[in-house]
């Protein structure tokens, strides 16, 4: 293997950056040539292609987002795409290709892999719900913004005597939500593995303003099957019954954004690091994340599919919100 190529791929996640400088510099320095692939796995359908040595990547690793850039790709689910994907890297001479991105993209990455390419992806979601890593580059600068976040409204809150729903990132996952709520004290959470109805949480949080509270704090995922802007307008349309003053509030991707903490940086940099040695070893065909604070690798064919919430954390939340 001569040279190998780089590419990020769905949602931005904090951390990307320092995992594309860790795995450039790490290839560099066993004597392979590196490529970055712009946009995704649209860009390599296109052939989106740029050498990348270890002064590209320099300064990157305190910068959010991804310097390569990412988009969903529609093409690529085809068989068609997949195998224009799959010539573009071959006509290159390119021997291995790094995958960093989530559940989608990992599905890419393991149908390359079925097609003969050599594969490692990288675990980077803010979602934290990739199968085989107990947490994901991206989750814990996302959580630390939300909560933030979320530590300055209950000030408002308890000022006004409100109640603000606060709809946080998590499409199919409420692990962020849950997380978050937990750690900001929230009164209520709203997850899409759980659904509730509007008037059960009117009744817990009548319940939070019968035991003292002035305040109370909502955190909804934004998957939930129950929305923010629904729960206020039950909410308004029974003030009179409930007495509430409702505001809703989306972080959206403010959580995305920003600069990865250190606990991103250093995840990021491991996995990126390890995903070349793998593939300088042959080991390919896995997804790299952590598992009791060690690299551990997970065939691609289990590691895309999304991990079940620890629904014990969700008992702790409601025990916890008194």
């Amino acid at each position: 293997m001569r040279r190998i190529a780089v590419l990020t791929s769905g949602g931005d996640a904090p951390g990307m950056n320092a995992a594309i400088r860790a795995a450039v510099r790490a290839a560099i320095a066993r004597g392979l040539e590196v490529f970055g692939v712009r946009h995704g796995y649209a860009g390599l359908i296109a052939g989106e292609f740029v050498p990348l040595g270890a002064r590209q990547v320099g300064g990157v690793i305190e910068r959010g987002g991804t310097m390569l850039g990412t988009t969903r790709c529609e093409e690529f689910t085809t068989g068609p795409g997949q195998a224009e994907a799959v010539r573009q890297l071959r006509q290159r001479e390119i021997g291995g290709l790094v995958v960093i991105g989530g559940n989608g993209s990992q599905a890419g990455a393991h149908a390359l892999f079925r097609q003969g390419v050599a594969v490692v992806g990288v675990a980077s979601t803010i979602d934290n719900d990739l199968a085989g890593s107990e947490t994901t580059i991206g989750t814990a600068t996302a959580m630390d913004v939300a909560l933030e976040s979320i530590d300055r409204l209950r000030v408002t809150a308890s000022s006004h005597g409100r109640v603000f729903l606060v709809e946080v990132m998590g499409r199919d996952s409420g692990h962020l939500a849950l997380v978050v709520g937990i750690a900001s004290g929230a009164e209520v959470i709203v997850i899409p593995e759980v659904p509730v109805e509007a008037e059960v949480i009117a009744g817990e949080i009548e319940a939070a303003y019968g035991r003292g509270k002035s305040h109370a704090i909502a955190v909804m995922a934004e998957g939930a099957k129950l929305k923010a802007d629904e729960l206020a307008g039950y909410f308004r349309s029974n003030q009179d019954r409930l007495g509430f003053d409702t505001r809703v509030c989306r972080l959206g991707h403010v959580q995305r954004g920003g600069a990865p903490g250190v606990v991103d940086r250093m995840l990021a940099t491991r996995l990126g690091a390890a995903a070349v040695q793998h593939l300088a070893d042959g080991r390919d065909g896995v997804l790299l994340g952590i598992v009791e604070g060690k690299v551990k690798a997970t065939p691609l064919a289990e590691a895309h599919r999304r991990k079940p919430l620890d629904m014990d954390l969700l008992a702790l939340a409601r025990a916890l919100a008194q």
